[in-house]
């Protein structure tokens, strides 16, 4: 499967906002809005981890259309260290982006890069059933 879109840039706080307006118009142009909201706040999630968490934030992002008609997003980076879901307290300011994306998505994963450098988050979003 070839990526729809890719790019391969460091990425700021202000990045997330361009890629969800990229990924919308991709969802729009597939008749996928129905899945645009969770998936562009989930995209949101991942670039915010890049900011944070790995040093020079650069990374990489794929938007691939499944056959199934729903949506693959990836994002790549360099560093080793892999994310994982936290629990926290209600109170606690930061650590529920990943809890977040695996609520919004259908399915959501971590790999280490086939190149060996670095790793690859990922989400999907399957075609919600029309209602008639």
């Amino acid at each position: 499967m070839e990526a729809t879109y890719r790019t391969d840039f460091a990425v700021s706080e202000h990045s997330a906002r361009h890629l969800r307006h990229i990924l919308h118009l991709y969802l729009k142009g597939w008749g996928l809005l129905d899945v645009a909201d969770g998936a562009e706040l989930a995209l949101t999630e991942l670039i915010a981890n890049v900011v944070r968490h790995v040093p020079g934030s650069r990374c990489q992002t794929f938007i691939f259309r499944l056959p199934d008609g729903g949506v693959r997003v990836e994002v790549a980076d360099e560093s080793t260290d892999l994310p994982y879901l936290v629990v926290r307290d209600e109170l606690d300011e930061g650590g529920r982006g990943l809890v977040m994306v695996e609520a919004l998505t259908d399915r959501w994963g971590v790999e280490p890069r086939r190149d060996g450098r670095g790793k690859t988050v990922w989400f999907e979003c399957a075609r919600r059933p029309s209602d008639g």
